[in-house]
């Protein structure tokens, strides 16, 4: 599971060095696309594959459907990190998450998330009032 919070940076290439703890579940292959909120998720190829099969499971007669796949799927690049645990983040996917050289990568469960990092203070800033106000049970038998 991947969880915690880090802060690489780009190189000139556009690589990223993936956090060490992560390397491990990631070494044999992952796949970089198209977030939410204008980040980016990392999977590890099977996660990828899972998850990309569950949304195509999904009616394409429903619009909102056909655009989730589209998003999801045509910015997917699939990547093999380098010995030093480095993988290519595709220009067309810096520019959709407006990735400067410093960078902020989360660990949230089965994927990971490149942020930007000043794109990430916004977010958590927007969204931690929030969060410590949660009066009900976001998941029903769990908090």
């Amino acid at each position: 599971m991947f969880v915690g919070t880090h802060t690489p940076r780009l190189d000139d290439k556009g690589r990223l060095i993936l956090p060490a703890k992560f390397r491990g579940a990631l070494a044999g292959g992952l796949v970089i696309t198209r977030g939410q909120e204008r980040c980016l998720y990392i999977f590890s190829t099977d996660d990828f594959n899972e998850f990309a099969g569950a949304a195509l499971s999904a009616p394409i007669t429903n619009k909102d459907v056909r655009d989730f796949q589209r998003g999801l799927l045509s910015g997917a690049s699939d990547e093999i990190p380098d010995k030093q645990g480095r993988v290519v983040v595709p220009a067309v996917l810096r520019e959709y998450a407006g990735l400067s050289r410093e960078c902020t990568v989360i660990g949230v469960g089965k994927r990971v998330e490149l942020w930007d990092t000043a794109a990430w203070n916004t977010y958590l800033e927007s969204t931690e009032q929030a969060y410590s106000d949660q009066a009900q049970e976001v998941f029903p038998g769990i908090l």
